[in-house]
Order: C-alpha cells, then sequence, then structure tokens
C-alpha cells in the first residue's frame, strides 16, 4: 500500500520518528482517559445516567478543543515545544491519577469534570504543539505526507486506546468506581510514557527560534482573535469551502445524536439486569467498528473523491446514510446497531476528509490556517449540540424513533441539497481540480 511506503520513508527521519512515538502515547493515553471518564458517567452503577449527564461529560471533552484551539498557536510560539510535549504529559499524568483518586473517593461529579476539564485543556497544547513541529522533523518535500499520516495514526491510537480501556475494566473484578480508577491510571502511566518519549528530543529540536517568538502575548492574542474574523470573511467568499463545512457539522450532528442514543441503549436497554458488563462489552464493539469505519473512510475517499468530487462524494456518504441508518436503527437491537456504527463511523469521516480538501483547494494559502481553526471549532460544537439536543428528546433507555427517523432526515436533505452544489471546475458542478 502506498500509505505504508510513505510512512516506511518518513520513519527514516530520527526526529519523526520521536516525535511520532511521542503522538502515539499521548493520543492512546487520551483514548484511554476519555473511556474511562465516559464509562464513569454512564455506567456507574451507583448512580443513574442520563442524557444531559452524558452531553455535559461531552462539553468537558470537547469544549476546550473548540475554545483554546486558535489561541493555543500564540503561546506556543513563545515556549519550547518540546518542554511544551514534556511538561504537558507529565501534568496529564499528575490529573489522571488525580481524577483516579476522585472517582475512588466517591466526590460530586463536577469535581471529576473539573479534573476532566484541566487535562483536555492541556491536551490542546500538546496535540498543537505535535503539529507545529512537524516541520522541524521532515524536510519539505515530505511535509505533506506526514500531515497526512501522522494525524491518522493518532486517531488510530486514541481507538486503540479506548479498546485498552474497556478491556482493563473488564478484567477488574470488582467493576464500578475500583475499574474506572484503574483504567485512569493506566491512562496515566501512557502520560508518562509520552513524557519519558519527549526527554529523547533535544530541547532546541522542535523549535521555535528565540529570533522567532513573538514579544507580546496581548497582542497576538488581538491579532489571532482579528484573524479569525477575517478567516470567517473569507470563507463566504469561498462558497465551496463554506458549503462543506456546514455540510460536515450537520453530519457530525447526526452522528452526535445517534453516539449519545448508543450509549443509552448499551446503558439501559442492553443490559441484564443490573450488571453494566453486557452493555459495557458492546459499547466497546460500537466504538471499535466506528473506528474501523474510520480507518475505511481514510482507504476509500481518495478514490471517492477523485471519481465524485467533494460534493459527490458527500452527497453518496450522505445518501448511504439515510437509507442505512434508520433500517439498522429502528429494530433498537444490538447486531444492527453495531453494523450502523460503522457505516456512520465510515461516512462522517469520509465527509471529513472530502472538507478538507475542499478547505485545500478553494481557500487562499494565508487563510487556510484560520479557516482550519474555525472548522475545529465548529465541529466539535456541533457533535456537543447534538448531544444537548438528545438530552432534551432520548427517553431514559435510548429508544427513541424521533432521533433515529430525524437524523435520517437530515442525512436525506443534506443528500439532496449536495448534489445540487455547484463547484469549481466540473460541468456536473461537483468536482474540485
Amino acid at each position: 500500500m502506498r500509505a505504508v511506503h510513505d510512512l516506511r520513508t518518513l520513519l527514516r527521519f530520527p526526529g519523526f520518528r520521536r516525535l511520532l512515538t511521542v503522538r502515539l502515547l499521548s493520543q492512546l493515553s487520551d483514548g484511554v482517559y476519555q473511556v474511562a471518564l465516559a464509562t464513569y458517567v454512564v455506567f456507574s452503577p451507583e448512580k443513574e445516567t442520563s442524557p444531559a449527564a452524558i452531553a455535559s461529560a461531552m462539553a468537558v471533552l470537547l469544549l476546550p478543543y473548540s475554545v483554546l484551539g486558535p489561541f493555543a498557536g500564540v503561546l506556543l510560539d513563545r515556549w519550547l515545544r518540546r518542554q511544551v510535549l514534556l511538561f504537558g504529559s507529565l501534568l496529564r499524568a499528575l490529573l489522571a491519577g488525580l481524577t483516579a483518586a476522585l472517582v475512588l473517593g466517591a466526590v460530586p461529579v463536577w469535581l471529576v469534570f473539573l479534573a476532566a476539564l484541566t487535562v483536555t485543556a492541556v491536551n490542546r497544547f500538546v496535540l498543537a504543539g505535535l503539529s507545529a513541529a512537524l516541520p522541524r522533523v521532515v524536510d519539505g518535500e515530505r511535509l505533506v505526507i506526514a500531515n497526512s499520516l501522522s494525524p491518522t495514526a493518532g486517531t488510530l491510537a486514541a481507538t486503540l486506546g479506548g479498546g485498552v480501556a474497556f478491556l482493563v475494566r473488564m478484567l477488574v473484578p470488582d467493576g464500578g468506581r475500583q475499574a474506572d480508577a484503574a483504567v485512569l491510571v493506566v491512562g496515566a502511566a501512557g502520560y508518562l510514557l509520552a513524557a519519558g518519549a519527549a526527554l529523547r528530543m533535544r530541547r532546541e529540536l522542535l523549535g521555535p527560534d528565540p529570533s522567532e517568538v513573538q514579544p507580546q502575548i496581548r497582542t497576538a492574542l488581538l491579532s489571532t482573535a482579528r484573524g479569525l474574523l477575517a478567516g470567517l470573511r473569507h470563507l463566504t467568499e469561498r462558497r465551496p469551502a463554506a458549503y462543506a463545512l456546514g455540510a460536515a457539522a450537520l453530519m457530525r450532528f447526526c452522528y452526535g445524536a445517534l453516539f449519545v442514543t448508543v450509549l443509552m441503549l448499551t446503558r439501559y436497554a442492553w443490559n441484564d439486569g443490573d450488571a453494566s458488563d453486557d452493555g459495557l462489552g458492546l459499547l466497546g464493539i460500537a466504538v471499535g467498528l466506528s473506528g474501523l469505519g474510520f480507518f475505511t473512510a481514510a482507504v476509500l475517499s481518495p478514490w471517492g473523491v477523485h471519481r465524485m468530487g467533494v460534493f459527490g462524494w458527500m452527497a453518496l456518504c450522505a445518501g448511504t446514510a439515510a437509507v442505512l441508518e434508520p433500517v439498522l436503527g429502528l429494530p433498537f437491537e444490538p447486531a444492527p446497531i453495531l453494523v450502523a456504527a460503522f457505516v456512520l463511523g465510515l461516512v462522517t469521516q469520509a465527509a471529513k476528509i472530502a472538507t478538507d480538501t475542499a478547505v485545500q483547494t478553494t481557500v487562499d494559502d494565508e487563510y487556510r490556517g484560520r479557516v482550519f481553526s474555525l472548522y475545529d471549532m465548529l465541529y466539535n460544537v456541533a457533535f456537543v449540540g447534538a448531544a444537548a439536543v438528545a438530552a432534551v428528546i432520548l427517553p431514559h433507555d435510548g429508544r427513541s424513533v424521533p432521533v433515529v427517523v430525524g437524523a435520517a432526515v437530515l442525512y436525506a436533505l443534506l443528500s439532496f441539497a449536495l448534489f445540487r452544489v455547484p463547484g469549481p471546475g466540473s460541468p456536473a458542478g461537483r468536482r474540485f481540480t
């Protein structure tokens, strides 16, 4: 496979190998930590779980990325990035251990959320630092390949971390808070390993150079805010990119609402009595299949975009979801919904990959970073917003016909609209060149 050949080429760079090791350990630990928090919120036997509690947990996990993301670079351009990776990993290890202690102590859930909020805020700096450091460890000729493969490998590591978390939790005999705490300790150990991997790099390797540091934080922050507004104005002038962003956000919204539905089904509808292991195992399989869908999308999307164009490929993905999602979802049975998890993971990630292509091909280079920051904010807010809507509509056991049918209608309307969106470079209006 081409991707394997490209990865082998990149691994010849010692700096890239070490930076990739930090990313894989860091994002694997993120997956462990996030699943630990999710299972604590959803599967704690001593408390009743509600869609509102799930929405709150998602807000804690995702909103810091949206709020801090565009401004993280301001501080990253003033600090040595190797030190950001080192001390960020150490701080997350400490906070993950603290979260484990809070879970064991049966403290109010808002204290656990506060610790998790801090961890995810630090994550924003670490992930931005990993991306900003890439040009320092590979040459310009291979930078595009590195930008493609490195985040994909990180996503797969996070998915693997989620699988590790499910496995550890199910192996702890007592379950409950003890299992959640054990998973958090595993996450803390992973963060410590990431810190150790960062130490293998020289302090100055990842930059920035002292001559490039911005002298005034306040000026840089104001400049960032103005830059985001300028990026938004530029986006209104690049309609294909704006349409693609809106479509990706809507598909992410549908995915978020259905994800909360699956959480409630696994917690209540598919559990045998009061035991949580049955539903937890099914949730782990659903997450794994969704991750497999993400990987499949990475394989199929280059072909799909090449053959059908950005909007044609997105329309096909939305149309596929419109047809299969209600067929698989409305029985509210585990087997068809597990298949739906794979399908929805595939179409959602495929839409995101197509949107990345739309932004890269239609947005001017000097605005591209700012538009991607806005994209990141919109993508996460759509997911949290979906959880909030689901919190209002979903019944206690997750069996909601309106949610499943409503998502299918949105997918169908989106597919119809995307087939009608004009795009540059194609008589059919759906192809970028």
